[in-house]
């Protein structure tokens, strides 16, 4: 009896093959091949596609991009951030007679900006990787059309 382990994982797979399926070119066989003969010629060019750009799309689809989360990436923002505050707000109390409360009201405001920048950094960065990986694939996707044209199919 399988376990619902073994059948998540295989709802996964299913599901991450599904979507890589449906972001690959499709080819019309444009000069009457079989289906036998385009089953033949889309097996070639996945593996003459995958040789060529050292890129497998299942692998890619397997293995999302890491996605940043938690306190741990914001520290430092943060911390520059309280110091920077700190130091204006110093000054300005320093202006108005107290410096003390002026650092504090400027560490505060300060760690409050810095955690902005750390999560608007988080998110370019997590941005970056994801967009790398669609290129990966936009590249395997390139050359896989290029090899099934090359034998006459229409690719849309």
């Amino acid at each position: 009896m399988p376990t619902i382990n073994t059948l998540a994982a295989g709802a996964i797979l299913a599901a991450l093959s599904l979507g890589a399926a449906a972001q690959s070119p499709l080819a019309y066989p444009a000069k009457g091949q079989s289906q036998a003969r385009q089953d033949k010629d889309e097996g070639e060019c996945h593996v003459w596609a995958k040789n060529k750009t050292g890129i497998d799309p299942a692998a890619v689809a397997a293995n999302p991009a890491p996605q940043e989360t938690g306190p741990a990436t914001g520290g430092g923002e943060r911390v520059r951030g309280a110091a920077r505050g700190a130091l204006g707000g110093a000054a300005i109390g320093a202006i108005t007679g107290d410096t003390g409360k002026g650092a504090g009201v400027g560490a505060a405001a300060g760690t409050m900006v810095g955690g902005h920048r750390a999560r608007q950094n988080q998110a370019d960065r997590n941005a970056a990787a994801q967009q790398g990986q669609a290129q990966q694939v936009d590249s395997y996707n390139r050359a896989y059309a290029a090899c099934m044209s090359g034998r006459g199919y229409t690719i849309s």
